[in-house]
């Protein structure tokens, strides 16, 4: 009876010894036991894209007009205010001459047909902006003195400057797009450039002409966008999708070989355009499957789960 006991305690040890020999986890069945990394995957697009640099522009009057006196005497009327519009022509000031405020009216009333006031009238030579206002009523003035400076409105133009070493591009881009703070675009046309760069930053005056009905005012610090080349159909990539070493001299991509397994896949970038890259090398067809996200530190040929 003892025996008995003994003999059926070492079948149960065996059976249950047999049972865990068998047992392997589901999530490693038929991957050799080695772990998967969840991932999302993305396909290649064909997409138009462009390459382009911003550069600065601030708005100028290239051409001012000093309104002088043309006597020496006493400022009788100011017709104008700082930022006032005047069209040629208009009367902007009055002097009367230093002689005719000391006679006054006694030559008048010697003779009443000589009609002597002294006062000369100043007029404006040009259309434009009153930017400079330099005397006001009762002020003494000399011939020849400055009293105000009207910006000709003809003249307004955005002022880009174009690193010296960027020049070629300019024969693509007679049209460029300006972006004005707060996000109005304008389209400006090249007029002409400078005949000489800076000589700290070795950037080039390229003036450019704009039309907009409404006013803007000068020294308006605008965004230029320069057009380099054009891609309208490329292959292409999210920025996701792109790995590097740390010098960012080489470049990859982890591609799927089979539902499981994702392999390494030295690339060549092209043109960087919003969130996407242009592939030149290699070409890959529309359906091949590339890591978008969770590639990050994967090493080549690793087992991978995709995820929606």
């Amino acid at each position: 009876m003892k025996f008995k006991h003994i003999y059926l305690a070492a079948g149960i040890l065996t059976l249950l010894y047999s049972c865990k020999g068998n047992t392997q986890p589901a999530d490693d069945a038929g991957d050799g036991g080695a772990a998967q990394t969840p991932v999302t995957v993305t396909t290649v697009a064909d997409s138009a894209m462009v390459d382009y640099i911003d550069l600065s522009a601030t708005s100028v009057f290239q051409q001012k007009n000093i309104v002088k006196a043309n006597a020496n005497g006493y400022i009788q009327k100011v017709n104008i205010l700082p930022g006032h519009f005047v069209n040629r022509g208009e009367f902007l000031f009055s002097i009367k001459t230093k002689e005719a405020q000391s006679i006054g009216n006694s030559i008048n009333v010697l003779d009443t047909t000589f009609k002597f006031s002294g006062i000369n009238k100043i007029k404006a030579a040009g259309n434009g902006y009153v930017t400079q206002l330099n005397h006001q009523q009762g002020d003494y003035v000399q011939d020849g003195e400055q009293l105000a400076v009207i910006s000709d409105r003809s003249s307004f133009v955005f002022v880009m400057q174009l690193p010296y070493e960027l020049r070629s591009y300019l024969k693509n881009n007679q049209d460029v797009q300006l972006t004005l703070p707060g996000g109005e675009k304008l389209t400006a046309q090249v007029s002409s450039t400078m005949p000489a760069v800076d000589s700290l930053s070795q950037t080039q005056g390229i003036v450019l002409k704009v039309n907009s009905t409404n006013p803007i005012p000068e020294n308006l610090v605008a965004r230029a966008r320069i057009i380099k080349s054009v891609r309208p159909h490329t292959v292409s990539l999210p920025k996701s999708a792109i790995l590097s070493n740390e010098t960012q001299t080489e470049f990859w991509v982890m591609k799927l070989i089979n539902p499981t397994t994702a392999v390494k896949t030295p690339v060549t970038k092209g043109i960087e355009a919003g969130n996407r890259i242009e592939i030149l090398t290699p070409k890959f067809s529309p359906g091949d499957k590339i890591v978008a996200t969770g590639n990050y530190g994967l090493a080549d040929t690793a087992k991978v789960k995709i995820t929606e």
